[in-house]
């Protein structure tokens, strides 16, 4: 009797659970597409504001193609799409840590709150960076260095694949300083052995930016730079991190 009770008690417990995560998908999921529908109407300017660092490094009165029959119009759905999600990536956030909250102790959420907060705003930091900097210099050295006999006339699909790949790539990169406190955190390494293995991460840094970005060296530094700096950052950060967000029985035995 007493274990059909408990089973009955841990599916009904699982159940309310996904009946819960139901629901904050939903409060979520809902928002996300409010913002869609407000923002359709400007679609074509949102994409010309993504556009403008390719275009300011085009030659006056140039203009991007579309190859596609939809494409004009499948396009700046999209990026309205994505920058709908940003805009609403607090309350998405909220709703996640809401679902999370109740399993975690008090130390716990010591931990996971600065978490959330800043791995999002450093990857919108990262896409800013990649947005307002690097893209203005890379454009202006690929299109200077094109020959005179050539057109440059970029395709907007491209050019928004492009985009999205280097938005990611330079938003993970600024994830470096949560990724290195997150492992120290959780005693897989620790800050010493992070510091012994800086020459190989200096050369990952290299490959990876050689990997991701253009073939030039300018934007290769413009990847690497940041990622070398902002490991030094997570080294500095983590030995504070641990202290702050100690459990009490790890405070007593030290």
């Amino acid at each position: 009797m007493n274990e059909e009770k408990n089973m009955t008690g841990t599916e009904d417990s699982f159940i309310s659970h996904l009946i819960e995560l139901r629901s904050r998908l939903m409060k979520a999921s809902l928002v996300v597409i409010v913002i869609f529908l407000c923002l359709m109407p400007w679609a074509g300017d949102i994409y010309d504001v993504l556009a403008r660092p390719m275009m300011l490094a085009l030659p006056e009165g140039s203009k991007m193609i579309a190859t596609g029959v939809i494409t004009p119009f499948l396009i700046p759905v999209k990026v309205t799409m994505l920058v709908a999600f940003l805009l609403s990536l607090p309350w998405v956030l909220y709703q996640l840590w809401a679902f999370i909250a109740p399993g975690l102790y008090t130390h716990e959420k010591k931990l996971i709150a600065p978490l959330v907060i800043s791995s999002s705003a450093l990857f919108v930091v990262g896409v800013a960076f990649c947005y307002f900097f690097v893209f203005g210099v890379i454009f202006h050295f690929i299109n200077n260095f094109a020959p005179k006999s050539i057109s440059v006339a970029p395709d907007i699909d491209s050019y928004f694949g492009f985009v999205m790949t280097m938005f990611i790539a330079f938003g993970l990169t600024f994830e470096v300083p949560v990724i290195v406190i997150v492992l120290v955190r959780m005693g897989l390494v620790s800050v010493e052995k992070l510091k012994q293995i800086r020459p190989y991460v200096i050369v990952g840094a290299f490959v990876i930016a050689a990997i991701v970005t253009p073939p030039d060296v300018m934007s290769q530094l413009l990847l690497a730079v940041p990622l070398c700096l902002l490991y030094e950052v997570g080294l500095l950060l983590a030995p504070m991190f641990v202290r702050i967000t100690q459990a009490p029985k790890e405070s007593e035995s030290i």
